[in-house]
This record gives C-alpha cells, sequence and structure tokens, in this order.
C-alpha cells in the first residue's frame, strides 16, 4: 500500500536534512525505494542534490524499468553511478518473480545506462530453488560486460513468522560456484567503503571482471556499517535489519531548528544497534523493504 503524498517527505525537507547530514560529515548518497524514477521531479532533484558541496558521490538503486527513457536525464543530473536489481536472466523468469514481462525493457535500459558512461552495479538476490541455476551466467555477464556483479543473501526482512535457514545460500558457497571458473582475488578497498566484499575473476583464458558478495547472514558487517537510511515518510534508521527509528518528519513540520534536527541524527547514530539477530530470528526487523530503502 502506498503512503498519502502528505505523509512524504517534500524534496524541500530532503534537500534541507541533506545539507545538514553534509555539514556533518557525510558525503556519499544513494537514492532507492521503492522506485526512485517513478516520483515526479526526481530529475530536478538529483540537480539539486549534485549541486550541494561536500557530496562527492551520488549512486541510484533502480528496477531498471524505466531505466532506457531516463537514462539521459539522469546523466545530465549529476548521476554517474547506478545500482540495478535483477536476479535472472530469463525473461520467462524475470516474469514470474516480478510478475511483469519486462526483461527486455530492463535490459534495454541497463545497455542504454552502460552506452552513456554509468558505473554499474548488478545487485542479485541469490535464492535457492529460484536463480540458483543461473550464478555462473552471472558470473560470466562480469567477464563480458563492464558491470560489477554483487551477489546478496537473500534477507527475510519484513517477515515475522520463522523462516527455513536452509533456503538461502551463503556468500562462502557462491564463492566457491564462481571460483569453478577461474580465480577469485579480493580487490583491495576501505572496510568502511560498504558492505561488499569485491574480487576480481580470472579465467583460464584471461578475461577478467568484478564480483561482489554482499553477506548480512553469514558474515554480517554491523562492526563497519556508516550508513544512515532515511524512509521516504521521514524516519531515520541507523539498521536496516532493526525496526528502531527516530522521526525526524515530526520535527522538521514542528519548527524544528537545524542544531535541534543535528542532535536528533546524532543521538539517532549512538543509539544504533551493536548487531542485528537475522541469522536467528528477524523479530527485529518487520518493515517493508520498499518504505525502508535497502
Amino acid at each position: 500500500q502506498l503512503l498519502p503524498h502528505k505523509d512524504l517527505l517534500s524534496y524541500e525537507e530532503l534537500l534541507r536534512i541533506v545539507n545538514l547530514v553534509v555539514d556533518m560529515g557525510m558525503n556519499k548518497l544513494r537514492l532507492t525505494g521503492g522506485e526512485p524514477l517513478v516520483r515526479k521531479g526526481v530529475m530536478d532533484f538529483i540537480t539539486a542534490l549534485s549541486r550541494i558541496d561536500g557530496l562527492d558521490e551520488i549512486r541510484l538503486t533502480t528496477n531498471g524499468v524505466l531505466l532506457h527513457e531516463k537514462a539521459e536525464g539522469l546523466y545530465r543530473s549529476g548521476i554517474r553511478k547506478l545500482n540495478i536489481s535483477l536476479d535472472t536472466l530469463r525473461p520467462d523468469r524475470f516474469k514470474e518473480i516480478t510478475g511483469a514481462d519486462l526483461f527486455q525493457q530492463v535490459w534495454q535500459g541497463i545497455e542504454t545506462a552502460s552506452d552513456l558512461g554509468f558505473d554499474i552495479k548488478l545487485n542479485v538476490v541469490a535464492m535457492k530453488g529460484v536463480n540458483d541455476d543461473e550464478f555462473l551466467d552471472f558470473a560470466k555477464l562480469a567477464v563480458e560486460k563492464p558491470y560489477q556483479v554483487r551477489f546478496i543473501e537473500f534477507m527475510p526482512v519484513g517477515k515475522k513468522s520463522s523462516w527455513d535457514k536452509s533456503s538461502y545460500i551463503t556468500s562462502d558457497e557462491l564463492k566457491d560456484l564462481v571460483g569453478s571458473m577461474g580465480t577469485l582475488d579480493p580487490l583491495p578497498g576501505c572496510r568502511m567503503d560498504g558492505p561488499a566484499r569485491v574480487y576480481l575473476l580470472t579465467t583460464p583464458g584471461g578475461s577478467t571482471g568484478k564480483i561482489g558478495f554482499i553477506s548480512p547472514i553469514s558474515h554480517h558487517f554491523c562492526d563497519t556499517c556508516n550508513r544512515l537510511r532515511l524512509t521516504s515518510a521521514g524516519k531515520l534508521r541507523a539498521c536496516l535489519l532493526h525496526d528502531r527509528e527516530a522521526d525526524l518528519k515530526t520535527l522538521l513540520r514542528s519548527g524544528g531548528t537545524d542544531d535541534e534536527i543535528r542532535g536528533l541524527i546524532r543521538q539517532t547514530i549512538l543509539d544504533k544497534p551493536k548487531g542485528h539477530t537475522l541469522a536467528e530470528d528477524q523479530a527485529s526487523c518487520g518493515g517493508q523493504m520498499s518504505r525502508i530503502g535497502g
């Protein structure tokens, strides 16, 4: 169920918050959803973001459906980096997973974005019995195309009932499988750059591609997580996998000063949970990903 428009943060409110957190030291931002490209006025918003001094990187996560028609506008607005969610390379399976027969449209968008020069990461949620027969195809794609393929362990976010732990595939299993194509060598990177551990896959023929593994279940990265998530409804989270939130929207709309807003942001950071218990249960996170953001 979609939130009423009045419950969403306006672009003006979002820009105020972004300016404040950039002043506090944040220099990277990712727009996610839901699907950020469906919101009216998003290009002007991104253009305004790109003009903020101190904001060094803006990345956008999309399902790719609107990418072909929006790619040039995104590039002009200042976006250079895209995360594209794509769990299958098969059109029939894409329709089964998403309920829409739009694989070719998404693929066209990916190719258009690549031709324009975007830095592209393909996010693949690893699901046993759903797309586990395509993992090597995705790894091959990373070798053939200038895309980084990132395998993400399945997370039962939003489900309060117990889940079958044998239904997901660990990153270690994925590494073993992808490693059968050649050699996997870890690439150097700052531990605070993000959750993915990125490897260079080198095939026997000498071709290479970048493969990332994100392991929220088997090797959680809570000790190096430096992310804040602001929902479209104005709730600030220091942890994606925990329901603890701070209500920035109410403070904004009740006349809160910049200092008061900064204070609430700082307190949210200080109250960040030490870790999550998703491997044991998922009671700590019952929110919908479309509202929280991934």
